[in-house]
């Protein structure tokens, strides 16, 4: 039997919509019992969050781990933020995807430009970046490319530096965009409750 595929997938799990804060909210509960939880910008459709959840091995549920967004940090109160100053300078790696493209921003690396280089590993599937000062160093893979089994392509990288932040961009290839266009129409769909009739909990 074929393997369904990732669209597919989507498709056929549970979904409930809220439309809160000028965000279309999409909780998705999968058969193996996985959850997705996404947030859109309602005027663009621009994906803003999307962390995922399963149980753990006593049947719990588990953690949300954050794939595209704000790295969470729910424990840290005000007072415990302010004990753990000696982290704030360490780099902070999180994607924040375009319409176009994947982005990802590594914040705190104040080394130049030049000092950073970021290739495709085309066998183990992920992005590798390094600096020559050997000060930095992280292999990332891009899960979206893996759920439509496509093939990283080295052309479709490039990167910037400005502001003490890493960015690197990664041009969707033509597969996915017309997957998130079907899948945007289909999300529209759902009737989604307003803001006003509970939250939605996804934290």
């Amino acid at each position: 039997m074929a393997v369904p595929s990732w669209l597919e997938r989507l498709r056929a799990a549970g979904k409930t919509a809220l439309v809160q804060d000028g965000k279309r909210k999409i909780h998705y509960l999968f058969e193996d019992g996985k959850e997705m939880a996404e947030e859109y910008d309602i005027k663009t459709g621009q994906l803003i969050s999307r962390k995922w959840r399963e149980k753990n091995t006593l049947g719990g549920t588990g953690k949300w781990q954050v794939e595209v967004g704000e790295p969470t940090s729910p424990l840290l109160g005000a007072l415990e933020s302010e004990l753990i100053t000696e982290s704030s300078s360490n780099p902070i790696f999180m994607r924040k995807d375009t319409l176009n493209s994947f982005q990802w921003r590594i914040r705190n690396l104040p080394y130049p430009k030049e000092v950073y280089s970021v290739s495709v590993e085309e066998e183990q599937r992920c992005c590798v970046i390094r600096t020559t000062n050997k000060k930095y160093y992280k292999k990332f893979s891009i899960p979206d490319l893996d759920r439509y089994h496509l093939p990283l392509d080295a052309a479709a990288l490039s990167f910037t530096h400005a502001n003490n932040t890493l960015i690197i961009t990664y041009q969707k290839p033509k597969e996915i965009l017309a997957a998130e266009e079907q899948l945007q129409k289909e999300l529209k769909k759902i009737k989604a409750a307003n803001s006003g009739d509970g939250d939605c909990k996804t934290q």
